[in-house]
């Protein structure tokens, strides 16, 4: 990259104020200091958290990272932000259960083998499991859903545990006492990424009982993130399948 810019200035089609943009390691709007080379660093573009910003805020985030030709993920994402920015980018796809709004140039190759499983243990569940889900296709991965299948009616797992056990990875999401990825993770041979949720009753305690079983679990190959954090799970799942398939090469 750096060559052919310098290749641009000595040709004269690209100015120096031009080149000194795009060599530009973050663009400052004032209110953010948008990184433009996490995606050289880490593989990905910076990924717009949509909590606590404006809807303004968070357009002009976006026109930052469009301006330098990036995928935009933006999570966290109320249905009024969306459809406010859904005007000036129509182009681009929102999820509302997932409060998720994204594009991603389709023309660019993602991982062609395999896939990540999510699998959630309830429907109230939903929410943080349909981030994690969205979180991953967005980010170049296949993804297959095995929703709705709790310890409560362990059953439902098992109609489907042989596809999961194919999955290169397993993002389970699981709120109330939190035993499904225990139970999951007894049953694969590869790595978990354990979601608790802050659904459940009143010792629940907003998701902390479902973090401790989860800590706790006596299943090998478990690892735990955050209470409702199904984007983190997400891109970490990405991150074991794209290693995959480079080993499979």
């Amino acid at each position: 990259m750096l060559e052919d810019i310098l290749r641009q200035v000595q040709s004269g089609s690209l100015s120096i104020d031009e080149a000194k943009g795009q060599l530009s390691t973050f663009e400052n709007l004032g209110f953010a200091k948008v990184d433009h080379h996490r995606k050289k660093r880490q593989g990905f573009p910076e990924v717009i958290y949509g909590e606590g910003k404006t809807k303004e805020q968070i357009l002009s985030i976006i026109q930052s990272i469009r301006s330098n030709d990036h995928d935009v993920l933006a999570t966290r994402i109320s249905k009024e932000k969306a459809e406010y920015i859904l005007k000036e980018y129509p182009e681009f796809t929102y999820n509302e259960i997932a409060q998720i709004l994204f594009w991603k140039d389709e023309k660019k190759a993602v991982a062609s083998e395999g896939y990540i499983a999510i699998v959630c243990a309830g429907t109230s569940d939903l929410k943080v499991a349909e981030e994690a889900a969205v979180t991953a296709e967005a980010l170049g991965s296949e993804v297959r859903r095995f929703y709705d299948v709790g310890v409560a009616g362990i059953h439902r797992l098992f109609a489907s545990i042989e596809e999961i056990q194919q999955a290169t990875v397993s993002v389970v999401v699981a709120g109330m006492e939190g035993a499904l990825p225990s139970v999951v993770g007894g049953l694969v041979s590869h790595p978990i990424l354990a979601v608790p949720t802050s659904v459940g009753y009143g010792a629940n305690f907003n998701g902390l009982s479902a973090l401790l079983t989860m800590l706790n679990s006596c299943a090998s190959g478990i690892s735990v993130v955050n209470i409702d954090n199904g984007f983190g799970a997400a891109y970490n799942a990405v991150l074991i399948h794209q290693m995959a398939q480079k080993g499979d090469r």
